[in-house]
């Protein structure tokens, strides 16, 4: 059985507040506390939204800033039930920590970090009393497990505002072990401890990897069940996710580790991928060189085999790898140049600061999951824009569908990139049409998402789910209670195909809507129709989609022409936000 989801989400809300009062925590942090008629109930162009709500000490809400001082040309828009970013040329976004949340006297307090870079850090210094703030979420709460033996809270001066309001608040009741590493002693606080709570500050530059790495592998280990929570810039994290995860033999569902904010360093050219040369406008086309060989080193376990044993020799290397001495000694050079591996001169293999960054799961994907498959297809990308057909049918001979569809690794990572959709579907589950639905079918990769959304928001029609037996295998291992869903497709007042389309062509689309059109009158289709205005890489999700499917990212037109071809009519688009809708349909 998949284990319950570790967060709780909450309505995407874009609020206006104002300074009351500033002041000086410390010689290095300074706050800033804020209120407005927004944190409550409020009405905003005939929609109702509800109270703000933060309830987890490390919740986030995402500040809108704008380089040119035009905030309200930067926001984005609202929603009955969600946000929409559209593009904005210079909207800037930086997700802070509440302090406090003060619901009696209406007030939100935040935490910044004086002397630091960044447009959020330059608005705290210059902030009057009544000057205005907006910003949008928290837009889900880290639940933490029940019965914990103790939590460790690790980060550096930017992760201060969460471990004092753990400290404040006890989510709890557990012992708290509390790491702080602060650039100068005059950033120490004086954090609310009780009986049994240690503190340890460790003085040490912002963003220093090896200091804070140091310091965690320093403390003690405690016996029983434990939590393990840390924040601090992303790159000094990571040696600490590795000791934590690998060391420690910590769980995942007993890890969180979030990159508060990332040091700065100019990439050398060549190590850029073509995604970063498109979102920094470089004229030069980088090489695909670097990104083969992170791909080689990882297939190959050379990434994991350094990591474990620090310090082996090349020999050792290809012996434990089985692979040639001569081809290690081709790929290392390359990997040192790249910062992937380094050493190897008599002092042993360790890894460099880009192989550290490769331990991490959501990096590894890149270059080894789907994404890096998609992306090695576009070898075939002008044969294929010749012949009309995808470059994934051309690179491996089925469509991406037949691909997924009987390979469990593949559609569960599609099932993974779904999950953020649970933060979406709100406008959905409160939709009218769902007054009278009694059975809901379900298909695509996002069901897992749909029913944890309607589990949310109260509604309990009987599920069914129509998947071949591979997929519905990988599903069944994201939902929770999956016995009481029947794993048989049958008739139904609705049904929801989420992400159904994304990896199918024309020709499968229309044949899944045909087959739904049989069991169901009413039908939702949830598919990202425009790319997301908040993402970097925005200009490539057209070309990512034709990859897939031989179809370009398929906006609402597009949607209502497959339906129509399949005997459907539109009835209405529901907006979700960050380019995705819901698209109603009816049996014509």
């Amino acid at each position: 059985m998949a284990a319950q989801r570790a967060y709780t989400t909450h309505p995407l809300v874009l609020r206006r507040v104002t300074v009351r009062r500033v002041h000086e925590v410390t010689p290095r942090m300074r706050r800033v506390v804020l209120g407005g008629e927004d944190l409550a109930a409020f009405t905003r162009d005939g929609i109702a939204h509800p109270a703000f709500a933060a309830p987890g000490f490390d919740d986030h809400i995402k500040l809108i800033l704008a380089a040119d001082g035009d905030v309200r040309a930067a926001l984005p828009s609202q929603l009955p039930h969600g946000i929409e970013w559209t593009p904005a040329e210079h909207r800037l976004t930086r997700d802070y920590t509440p302090r406090r949340v003060d619901h009696r006297a209406g007030e939100l307090h935040l935490d910044f970090v004086v002397h630091g870079e960044g447009p959020a850090e330059a608005w705290s210094a210059s902030a009057r009393e009544g000057d205005e703030l907006w910003f949008v979420g928290p837009k889900s709460s880290l639940r933490l497990p029940e019965r914990l033996d103790w939590i460790l809270l690790i980060g550096d001066e930017t992760a201060l505002p969460a471990i004092g309001r753990f400290l404040d608040e006890r989510p709890l009741d557990a012992p708290a072990h509390v790491l702080v590493t602060v650039s100068d002693d005059a950033a120490r606080q004086d954090p609310a401890l009780r009986d049994g709570d240690t503190i340890t500050w460790v003085v040490a530059e912002p963003g220093d990897a090896a200091a804070l790495d140091a310091a965690v592998r320093a403390l003690p280990s405690p016996p029983g069940e434990g939590f393990a929570w840390a924040a601090a810039e992303s790159r000094a994290l990571l040696p600490v996710r590795r000791y934590l995860q690998r060391e420690r033999k910590l769980p995942k569902d007993r890890v969180n580790i979030t990159g508060y904010w990332h040091r700065e360093e100019a990439a050398a050219p060549e190590a850029q991928g073509p995604a970063d040369a498109v979102a920094q406008g470089t004229a030069e086309i980088p090489s695909p060189l670097p990104w083969l060989v992170a791909r080689a080193a990882l297939q190959l376990g050379v990434v994991d085999a350094v990591a474990d044993t620090p310090g082996l020799s090349a020999d050792a290397l290809a012996t434990r790898l089985d692979v040639s001495g001569p081809g290690i000694g081709v790929l290392l050079p390359l990997l040192g140049a790249y910062d992937v591996v380094v050493g190897g001169d008599g002092t042993g293999l360790r890894l460099g600061r880009a192989g550290e960054e490769l331990l991490e799961d959501h990096e590894r994907e890149e270059y080894t999951g789907h994404e890096a498959e998609l992306l090695l297809a576009l070898a075939h990308l002008a044969p294929a824009l010749r012949d009309g057909t995808s470059p994934w049918r051309l690179a491996s001979g089925a469509t991406l569908h037949d691909t997924v569809a009987h390979d469990a690794d593949r559609y569960g990572e599609l099932v993974e990139e779904c999950e953020q959709l649970v933060f979406l579907l709100a406008g959905l589950t409160a939709d009218s049409l769902w007054e009278d639905v009694g059975t809901c079918l379900l298909t695509g990769p996002g069901s897992a998402s749909v029913v944890a959304a309607l589990d949310d928001a109260g509604r309990r029609p009987r599920l069914r789910i129509a998947e071949e037996a591979t997929p519905a295998d990988v599903l069944r291992g994201h939902v929770t209670a999956p016995d009481r869903i029947d794993w048989t497709a049958g008739p139904a007042d609705v049904a929801v195909a989420a992400k159904a389309l994304a990896h199918r062509t024309d020709e499968e689309g229309i044949h899944l809507l045909t087959r739904l059109a049989g069991w169901t009158g009413t039908a939702v289709l949830v598919e990202a129709s425009r790319p997301d205005g908040l993402s970097p890489h925005a200009a490539e999700a057209a070309l990512h989609a034709y990859t897939a499917t031989g179809s370009p990212l398929r906006d609402s037109a597009a949607i209502a022409a497959l339906a129509e071809r399949s005997g459907w009519s539109v009835d209405r688009t529901i907006a979700l936000g960050w380019g995705t809708e819901a698209t109603v349909l009816r049996r014509a």
